[in-house]
């Protein structure tokens, strides 16, 4: 959720850019840019948007999953215990 006190205009940034890049990588947060009056752009921390990219491939990769699992796709948790242990040549 967007805060209030992130959203400046696009004058400002361009006009305060180096204050706005320190804001953006001191808190992590993005801010929203506006034309006119109305959202635009969203800027944001590169490391951030790295983390949130990471964050939504996990939830994607869980949602797959759990998609898979649906279909009866897969194989149970005693099935691949089986075969690692196999493959690992481990013994219980």
């Amino acid at each position: 959720m967007f805060r209030t006190d992130s959203i400046y205009s696009l004058t400002d940034f361009q006009r305060n850019a180096r204050t706005h890049l320190d804001r953006l990588k001191q808190s992590g947060q993005p801010e929203i840019l506006t034309v006119n009056g109305q959202a635009e752009i969203v800027v944001q921390d590169a490391t951030a948007y790295q983390a949130m990219v990471d964050k939504l491939e996990a939830i994607e990769g869980i949602r797959k999953g759990l998609e898979s699992m649906k279909q009866g796709k897969g194989r149970n948790i005693e099935a691949f215990f089986e075969e690692f242990e196999r493959m690992h040549a481990i013994e219980r």
